[in-house]
């Protein structure tokens, strides 16, 4: 799938969706349809420990629709100025599409679904992932993803965060991850320290601090509910001697660069 396709599809399914909402009428005790359509601006791309931009704007789209625990999302990666290193591929990097369902069982909320990435730098990816969080305080959520297509591997994550109110409907999110990669490849995840072998163990975290500012904080209009902004920064480090390893090795140009901190805003249109 070529992810040039990324943004005309998000248009389509956009129209579509809103078709649609209007269309089904609702009692007020019924499930409608939901949408979450949102836009980043980051000072950086890293995913899963790797640097994938460098000195740059990136800017990512991000469409969710949802209905009665199902989701669709499609989200995109447009880098505003692409490392000398890369300069071959087009500024759309990336373009994934996402199917999720979820349900609540009371203590615990399980989610599973499947990601198609398509990728201008590398043969496209599947995985396939399931995904538990235990409903109490700082919500633990412990998920796997299992890569089928090209890359074969298990990548696996740990999370705790926790929310804090403030005034004016505003609220503070900070955020913890641990992570863990254990491939069959080993031309795709080699061990550093031995490229005929595959990588297997811990490899990075993430702390994240983020605020939702609704926009209802400050202008006093009724249309003004469905949207916000969310200024956020995020650090991401290594958390074993291989996973620096490899981090350095994946990062862009001579510096090696294993630690990466990064942040921008996100502004988010929900209804």
């Amino acid at each position: 799938m070529n992810s040039k396709k990324g943004t005309l599809i998000l248009a389509v399914i956009l129209l579509l969706f809103m078709g649609i909402s209007v269309a089904i009428p609702a009692r007020a005790d019924e499930e409608r349809p939901s949408a979450d359509l949102s836009l980043s601006l980051l000072s950086a791309y890293i995913w899963r420990g790797q640097e994938l931009s460098k000195n740059s704007l990136v800017i990512q789209p991000s469409a969710t629709f949802s209905y009665k625990g199902f989701s669709a999302n499609i989200w995109a990666n447009y880098d505003t100025d692409l490392y000398k290193d890369i300069d071959e591929l087009d500024n759309l990097t990336e373009t994934d599409y996402t199917l999720t369902y979820e349900h609540d069982f009371g203590m615990i909320a399980a989610q599973a679904g499947y990601i198609y990435y398509a990728l201008n730098q590398a043969d496209d990816s599947q995985e396939l992932f399931v995904s538990a969080t235990l409903n109490t305080i700082l919500s633990p959520t412990f998920t796997i993803y299992r890569e089928f297509a090209h890359y074969p591997s298990t990548y696996m994550t740990l999370e705790i965060s926790h929310g804090f109110d403030l005034p004016a409907g505003i609220t503070l999110d900070m955020g913890l991850l641990g992570s863990a990669m254990f491939s069959d490849d080993s031309a795709a995840y080699p061990d550093p320290d031995d490229a005929s072998d595959e990588y297997s163990g811990l490899h990075h975290g993430k702390a994240s601090i983020s605020m939702n500012i609704p926009f209802t904080s400050f202008i006093h209009d009724p249309s003004a509910r469905y949207f916000s902004i969310t200024p956020e920064i995020d650090w991401v480090f290594p958390i074993s001697g291989d996973g620096s390893k490899d981090m350095s090795n994946r990062a862009l140009g001579d510096t090696h660069h294993n630690n990466f901190v990064y942040g921008g805003a996100t502004l988010s249109l929900s209804f």
